[in-house]
């Protein structure tokens, strides 16, 4: 599998890529950084936006902007780099938690999923957030908590026929999925979808033995989903039943979320991690924190757009 830098310069923590098929850009954030940032592949330079917190993740708006996801809740921007609006503040405890992967679901509704920094306990949780009645002289917007139970939410994703919804645990290693209704919003039927090998003691970067946990994820238009091993140094593409069918290296040990893009979305974008990495690690892997792509043969899905 053949590997192009899309992106020079690193990202500290690149998450939350989505392919914006109106503007042909490619979108992301950097959560240490506290930025938003976008780029034309091939035309132009990357472009970025500072936040006033770490922003965990984003998803483009039907009526123009974006919809953010920063430590305390979910703001809206009309413009790159417009004026930050607070649609809904979030009551967790922003010492300890923030916005982690999220993204919009099928119907429009924008999910957020937490991480609870000490990772000592399972406080994360998954919602989702309806901005149709949320508009400026409107009422507030609907929030439904969907699940709980995690540390670090992560791996959100939907099947293309909509009947699925995919969310992962970080560091207890698991994928779970639920039926879903989209137009009641209801999720039934947990059940694990992937369970990974964890941690060894004693284990450290650079040691055999671990494949790493899973981090951000997409689908494709056929229902693989596609999954990054964050310290795997890998890229998996699961099956609808959930088995491993593909395993694709990738030339950074901390890769984190894939997305598909490119006007027949066939091309896979993968963003990765550079922050608190060993130098040894960076020197052996000098592509972390670099945005890569590769193309593939099974194009993915259109990015979902939040209604408001």
């Amino acid at each position: 599998m053949h590997w192009s830098v899309v992106v020079d310069a690193p990202d500290q923590v690149g998450e939350s890529p989505f392919w914006h098929p109106l503007e042909r850009m490619l979108y992301w954030v950097d959560i240490p950084a506290r930025q938003l940032r976008r780029l034309a592949p091939g035309v132009g330079t990357v472009q970025s936006w500072d936040m006033p917190s770490e922003p965990g993740c984003i998803a483009p708006a039907r009526s123009g902007g974006l919809v953010i996801g920063l430590r305390d809740g979910i703001y809206r921007a009309l413009t790159w780099g417009g004026a930050l609006r607070l649609v809904h503040q979030l009551d967790h405890d922003t010492t300890t938690t923030r916005v982690n992967d999220g993204k919009a679901d099928p119907a429009g509704r924008f999910w957020v999923g937490t991480l609870y920094e000490p990772r000592n306990a399972a406080l994360a949780r998954l919602m989702s957030v309806d901005l149709r009645f949320a508009g400026e002289e409107a009422g507030s917007p609907t929030v439904c908590l969907q699940a709980d139970g995690a540390t670090t939410a992560n791996g959100l994703a939907w099947s293309p026929d909509a009947a699925t919804v995919y969310w992962a645990d970080s560091p207890r290693h698991i994928i779970q999925a639920w039926d879903w209704n989209a137009a009641s919003n209801q999720m039934c039927r947990p059940r694990v979808f992937h369970r990974f090998a964890g941690k060894p003691d004693g284990w450290q970067p650079g040691l055999s033995g671990y494949g790493g946990r899973p981090d951000g994820a997409t689908v494709d238009s056929q229902g693989n989903y596609w999954c990054a091993m964050f310290e795997g140094q890998r890229l998996l593409k699961l099956s609808p039943a959930g088995a491993v069918v593909q395993e694709l290296s990738v030339p950074m040990r901390c890769p984190t979320m894939p997305c598909f893009g490119g006007d027949d979305l066939r091309t896979l974008y993968l963003t990765s991690a550079s922050h608190n990495r060993s130098a040894q690690e960076l020197a052996e892997f000098p592509l972390s924190g670099r945005i890569v792509s590769t193309r593939v043969d099974v194009p993915g899905l259109p990015v979902n757009f939040v209604s408001d």
